[in-house]
């Protein structure tokens, strides 16, 4: 196969994982292409002879050459890649109808790559109409949890999705895979009150926050990995408690603003790493040195201290 698209991916992203439905979707349709997902921290010496600072990152070859690169979970751009490359590659001739069926499975998993799905033109940031520019700031308003795919970057989606869905104009919100309708429709769920019944709230800060910290008995907030700390201070502390044999999970603060300055503030702790043991703040880097110069450190990490 003469094209390869690598997704260098984390379990702990939920990005990730809704990129890798979108990477199902593409693999459907375009099956000259060869579709992989590696585990970024698995394999560190991969990672960084590719310069993977963040995930999701998608890395393209043509006969074992790197020929493009895609940073974030941008759908409309890893699609619109996928289809300028492949393309240009050797394609598979298939009939009408295994085209037709295949772009229906591309459609149904697009519209439950999340719980809320909204097609609209242009991206949440940029609206390109005005009536995507309203059904977004009616979604942010309440709060709703929502991701997006836009329209203009898909001729194929764009005509297909009217057809499949039986609905004409865009944007479409589709809540777990089924249609709820229009900027109208949103707005009468909005004067209702139903809208806030309908569709999935964005987790409040606080509550992620909570939900991190006590993902693992013990939980590390750093600079960058295990695997490749982006400090000396992180560094070192990955060092000390690599040292005791125990059991950790880390966060990269510098893949998430609001997690990163949020937790500065839920602590009240103002710089990093920090650590936490069944959902409670030990400290940072001094506080764990003098831990295991005394010989604490053990015994607070298995939560006996």
């Amino acid at each position: 196969r003469s094209l390869v698209v690598v997704h260098f991916w984390a379990p702990w992203a939920p990005q990730c994982a809704q990129m890798n439905e979108v990477m199902a979707a593409l693999a459907k349709e375009h099956m000259q292409v060869a579709f992989v997902k590696l585990e970024a921290e698995a394999v560190p010496e991969v990672s960084e002879k590719y310069g993977i600072s963040s995930v999701p990152t998608f890395l393209f070859f043509k006969n074992s050459q790197k020929v493009d690169r895609l940073d974030g979970a941008h759908a409309p751009e890893l699609t619109k890649k996928v289809q300028r490359h492949a393309s240009s590659s050797s394609v598979s001739a298939g009939s009408n109808d295994s085209a037709k069926e295949d772009l229906n499975v591309r459609l149904k998993k697009l519209i439950n790559a999340a719980p809320c799905m909204l097609f609209m033109k242009g991206s949440p940031k940029e609206p390109r109409c005005g009536f995507s520019k309203q059904m977004v700031e009616i979604l942010n308003k309440h709060g709703i949890s929502f991701s997006s795919f836009d329209i203009f970057s898909d001729e194929e989606v764009r005509q297909g999705l009217k057809t499949y869905s039986n609905w004409p104009t865009y944007p479409q919100l589709y809540v777990a895979g089924e249609l709820i309708g229009g900027l109208d429709i949103v707005k009468e769920l909005e004067a209702s009150g139903e809208l806030d019944t309908v569709c999935p709230k964005a987790q409040k800060l606080e509550d992620r926050l909570k939900n991190l910290i006590n993902k693992a008995p013990v939980m590390l907030f750093m600079k960058g990995s295990k695997q490749m700390a982006k400090c000396g201070f992180s560094k070192q502390i990955i060092e000390i408690i690599n040292n005791t044999g125990v059991d950790y999970e880390t966060f990269d603060i510098l893949e998430d603003e609001e997690v990163r300055q949020g937790l500065k503030t839920y602590s009240n702790w103002p710089t990093y790493p920090q650590l936490y043991v069944k959902g409670e703040l030990v400290g940072g880097l001094d506080i764990v040195k003098e831990l295991k110069e005394s010989g604490e450190l053990l015994p607070v990490l298995k939560g006996e201290n």
